[in-house]
């Protein structure tokens, strides 16, 4: 059973003491992260695309075996809102490419007020090489029919199984494997709190069931605040164990 689970995110002051040693400098986190976990879930791209010579620096840093998701740049997903996607394709190519075999799976998260549009949808999933595993957050209600999954399945893309508060927690494999994104577990705020152990455990089941079904199950905690995402994403691994 192939289980993938770590942080969205691996370099935060208040992880100080947490996963670093106190006094940690940032060009040093990696280094830990990496020892405690064997995924990690590249936040930073979202904001500022890192240049391939970045990607590449990773590439040599990340041990054998290690994988990396990478977030989608807002560029493409929230100023363009995915219209026209060559550009960006073009521009995110090179990277992903240098990342070579540390690379995992293309996030790409959604805008929360981007409504339903299947056509918008399949043409930016034409729109990307069929050697790029995607994964596709969609955080507006009106996506959650039948058939937009449907149409990720016909181009193998990972329905983004969400945990967090007024997000739908679907729990549907459109793609090779499962994607999930955890939110926290706080009913009124995201990235908020930490998971209780019966909600780890309930976790731990599904991502049992998706695995015998034959899936890769990647899961990345995204409650970085006080270190909830390290100390939960542990204790998920434990229960995988």
């Amino acid at each position: 059973m192939a289980f993938w689970v770590g942080t969205s995110g691996w370099s935060y002051d208040h992880w100080d003491g947490v996963l670093y040693p106190p006094g940690t400098p940032p060009a040093r986190r990696l280094a830990h992260y990496v020892a405690a976990f064997e995924t990690v879930e590249l936040n930073a791209s979202f904001y500022r695309w890192p240049r391939p010579a970045t990607f590449a620096g990773w590439r040599e840093r990340l041990p054998d075996g290690f994988r990396m998701a990478v977030k989608a740049p807002r560029g493409l997903t929230h100023a363009r809102r995915l219209r026209d996607p060559g550009v960006w394709v073009d521009r995110m190519a090179p990277g992903l490419a240098a990342l070579g075999d540390r690379f995992a799976v293309l996030l790409v998260q959604l805008p929360p007020d981007l409504e339903r549009d299947d056509g918008l949808l399949d043409a930016f999933l034409a729109a990307l090489p069929p050697s790029v595993p995607v994964a596709v957050e969609l955080r507006h209600a009106s996506w959650q029919e039948e058939d937009v999954l449907a149409l990720l399945a016909a181009r193998r893309a990972a329905y983004v199984v969400m945990s967090g508060a007024h997000l739908p927690c679907v729990l549907r494999a459109t793609a090779p494997f499962v994607y999930v994104r955890l939110h926290g577990p706080d009913a009124e705020h995201l990235y908020a709190g930490s998971y209780p152990a019966a909600d780890l455990d309930w976790w731990a089941e599904r991502f049992r069931e998706w695995a015998a079904g034959g899936s890769d199950v990647y899961g990345y905690f995204n409650n970085d605040g006080a270190g909830n995402a390290v100390r939960d994403a542990r204790e998920l691994l434990r229960r995988l164990a």
